[in-house]
């Protein structure tokens, strides 16, 4: 989920162990990651090359591409949609929809926050400043809006392509995407997970009042 920000996957207790194959993609995927970062802040982003990635990662450019099309996409990728969707299916099926997607939601946005908290800042800082990074974000906000619309209208019956559900989705994953925005924007300062409650009170509820 691109509004969240963290690098890694969380995996379920109950997930079965990855494979081999899949621990060698992951410890490379890591690797073009951590030199990304590394790089970007020992020279800044503009100045960061994937050219220089791969050297750093010990891996050719075309792995690096093969991973990530594109330079953003070292920054943004992470892979917390498959956990929203496993957490939020683990959820009682009777709870409402609002409740089960606020706890999933303030769960990734904890372990985002918590993994590795100078990536964390980085990544988010670059979300912020950035032009070419925060319009790729904009595009995985839409999946991530995609990806919400199911939950909802696996949960509540609706047509996950009814106007109701799109214009809800993707102002949720709009919201999420702020959030991580204006963590950035003021210094990182409070919690990231409590700046996504704001926003989904503020979806749930409306604005508070203003003055008369």
């Amino acid at each position: 989920m691109t509004s969240m920000t963290a690098a890694r996957t969380p995996h379920p207790a109950d997930r079965p162990p990855p494979g081999l194959r899949e621990r060698k993609k992951a410890r490379t995927r890591e690797a073009i990651r951590s030199a990304a970062y590394a790089l970007m802040r020992e020279r800044g982003y503009e100045a960061t090359t994937v050219q220089g990635i791969a050297e750093r990662a010990e891996v050719s450019p075309s792995t690096v591409f093969r991973y990530f099309p594109t330079k953003e996409d070292i920054v943004l990728t992470d892979e917390y949609d498959p956990f929203l969707a496993e957490e939020f299916a683990a959820r009682p099926a009777d709870e409402p929809w609002t409740v089960s997607l606020r706890h999933v939601m303030r769960k990734a946005a904890a372990a985002a926050a918590g993994e590795d908290p100078e990536t964390t800042r980085l990544r988010t800082r670059l979300m912020a400043e950035v032009p070419a990074v925060r319009s790729r974000m904009v595009e995985g906000a839409s999946a991530t809006g995609r990806l919400l619309g199911r939950l909802i209208a696996e949960r509540t019956g609706l047509d996950a392509d009814g106007l109701e559900v799109r214009v809800v989705s993707v102002s949720l994953a709009g919201g999420l995407l702020e959030a991580s925005r204006y963590w950035a924007e003021h210094g990182h300062e409070g919690d990231l997970a409590d700046l996504v409650d704001r926003a989904l009170d503020v979806l749930e509820h409306g604005l508070p009042a203003g003055k008369p």
